[in-house]
């Protein structure tokens, strides 16, 4: 849906995946791709995108030397350099790839990977303990590739049964490493083309890349001249992070995938340097975080712990982020505090209405006024954007005042997973923006509030859950994919979000509360972590009223030196949600012991 209105960024076309990393390749003229602290040496890597597109080369041509490029290829993992060149490789490849969620227990993996149908692994240290159990569990995985073993069929069991001693093993160990990467490659030189019979082999992602590297020097082209005809075709499996039952498998195309890339640039644009934090095997990362970079050959900087976030900020020095609001609310929340417990919040006050008041005159000195703040993110920071949960306006405000765009979008996994997002020069926090030029969105059961389900159709939208018609059929009608997120345009035709509708509450009365809208207002108060609204029942059952159940940081109450919490929790909260209808208020507060249960993306699981 074109808003002819709009001023929209001009973006090159591309079919398939190889296309745009050759795209990217030229544009990049040798330009840095990825760098990431090896995780051994802690030194800083730094790959050039020939250098990216060469390891993909021969991770493509290993696969295709193992027959298993045409496959279902999953990995699990943290976010990584080599999850990255798999993720790239199964894109470019004829197979299909398959992200598991690296949080999830081992009875959920075990379940994707059999929903999922994929016969290869690729893992990190972490899930070595697992893939002992997958062996068994899962006989139709043919390969377990470890990013980090070194040995063919090593793990815990097999490595219990070598009584070398730790003195041996030093003083051997660069003899061994050389006989074990010649053994790992022997193993899959002598590979049967066509597997009649799992053959269930752990190998070293070192071992399959130093195959394809040779294999490709004897003239191996099978997988550089892969062409992808038909782009229509499934190239993901992506399982949503269901809190009951088995997950849904949305099953997306390359054409799914290089729609949202090139549309979001429509819409949207990135800048030149990235740090990289949110998994990557959430499609939000995957795409806009990924793809979009590599096309518009940015510079993307791996983090590699949330506790390092700030920290990698001020080392990478990054110009633009994509986050999760959560992040942002911790980000905003820490400058406040900072700024009260120095005795400068009267001051931060004051200057953002004189920098305001000097922007109206044409002048912009927010760089310079605000300087602290900047080099706190490294001092280059000039975008961010949020997406997958609601934004409070006033965060997206404040960074705007001191010099750092907050731009918020939506999107959904169904959708790869772009719907909507809010333009540089059209910019409105309590919107998520404007509709991707290649969807269409309509609303379905408005209520008398004017807000109805969202549904969307157009070249992003999935082509249905992976082995599950019924799901399907339920949200997926003539094109139409119904997100179940409520919501309206405004009158400018930007898209606002209300909420999810498995998450409505309908009081005794008749009416309607999106308890994301109140949590956003409790969001406000400082020294509270987490919160959210729930119904407040009656003997009968009925929802009468609402309940906030919130998690406190115990560091902020103990420095504001609230002695009477929950008198001191009830009169914050009457106040920030005073200008609410009355039967928006809140009648009943819980405190939580424990923090509440979240996904990889800092959700709260409802």
């Amino acid at each position: 849906m074109r808003n002819e209105k709009l001023n929209y960024h001009e973006s090159k076309k591309v079919n398939t995946i190889k296309e745009l990393l050759e795209t990217a390749i030229n544009d990049a003229n040798g330009g840095i791709a990825f760098e990431y602290k090896d995780c051994n040496t802690k030194k800083n890597v730094k790959v050039t995108y020939p250098e990216f597109k060469e390891d993909i080369d021969k991770l493509g041509t290993a696969l295709t030397t193992i027959d298993m490029a045409d496959k279902h290829i999953a990995v699990i993992g943290e976010n990584s350099y080599n999850w990255v060149t798999v993720y790239l490789t199964a894109l470019h490849s004829d197979g299909v790839f398959v992200p598991i969620d690296r949080e999830l227990p081992y009875d959920n993996v075990k379940n994707l990977l059999i929903n999922s149908d994929s016969e290869i692994l690729f893992f990190s240290k972490r899930y070595e303990k697992f893939v002992e159990n997958l062996k068994k569990d899962v006989p139709f995985i043919k390969y377990f590739v470890g990013f980090d073993i070194k040995e063919t069929d090593k793990l815990e069991s097999d490595k219990n049964e070598n009584t070398k001693s730790e003195n041996e093993e030093s003083e051997k160990n660069e003899e061994n490493e050389n006989e074990k990467l010649k053994t790992e490659t022997q193993e899959i030189n002598e590979t049967p083309k066509k597997q009649t019979q799992p053959t269930n082999k752990i190998l070293s992602y070192k071992s399959l890349m130093e195959i394809g590297k040779k294999e490709l020097e004897k003239g191996n082209d099978t997988f550089t001249k892969i062409v992808h005809k038909d782009t229509n075709k499934l190239k993901m499996i992506v399982y949503t992070s269901g809190t009951t039952g088995l997950a849904k498998g949305v099953m997306l195309s390359e054409h799914n995938l290089v729609s949202s890339v090139c549309y979001a640039l429509e819409v949207s644009k990135i800048n030149t340097k990235c740090l990289s934090v949110l998994p990557y095997h959430h499609t939000y990362e995957a795409v806009p975080g990924i793809l979009v970079g590599l096309y518009k050959h940015a510079t993307i900087c791996i983090n590699d712990s949330l506790k390092n976030v700030l920290k990698n900020m001020q080392f990478y020095k990054p110009d633009y982020m994509f986050l999760v609001p959560a992040f942002a609310e911790v980000f905003y929340k820490n400058i406040w505090s900072t700024a009260k417990k120095s005795g400068k919040e009267f001051g931060l006050k004051f200057l953002i209405v004189l920098s305001n008041i000097l922007r109206k005159f044409g002048i912009d000195k927010r760089k310079k006024i605000f300087k602290s703040v900047h080099e706190a993110f490294g001092g280059n920071l000039e975008r961010i954007v949020v997406g997958g949960a609601p934004l409070r306006p006033e965060i997206a405000k404040f960074f705007d005042s001191i010099g750092i765009k907050l731009i918020n979008g939506y999107g959904i996994t169904e959708c790869s997973p772009l719907v909507s997002v809010n333009m540089d020069d059209f910019n409105d926090p309590s919107t998520v923006g404007v509709v991707l030029p290649c969807c269409d969105v309509k609303f379905e059961n408005v209520n008398e509030e004017g807000d109805g389900e969202i549904c969307v159709k157009g070249d992003v939208v999935m082509m249905g859950y992976y082995k599950d018609k019924e799901r399907t059929d339920k949200v997926l009608k003539d094109g139409w994919f119904n997100t179940e997120d409520y919501g309206r345009f405004n009158s400018k035709g930007q898209l606002i979000i209300n909420g999810r509708k498995k998450n409505i509450i309908v009081l005794n009365n008749g009416k309607n509360i999106y308890p994301e809208e109140i949590e956003n207002y409790i969001y406000k108060i400082p020294y509270v972590a987490d919160a959210i609204i729930k119904p407040n029942k009656n003997d009968s059952g009925e929802e009468v009223a609402l309940c906030a159940e919130v998690f406190l940081n115990k560091d902020k109450v103990k420095e504001l030196n609230i002695d009477d919490i929950e008198g001191q929790l009830r009169k914050d909260i009457s106040k920030v949600t005073r200008d609410l209808p009355s039967y928006k208020h809140v009648s009943k507060i819980e405190i939580r012991d424990k923090e509440f249960e979240k996904t990889t993306t800092n959700k709260i699981r409802r």
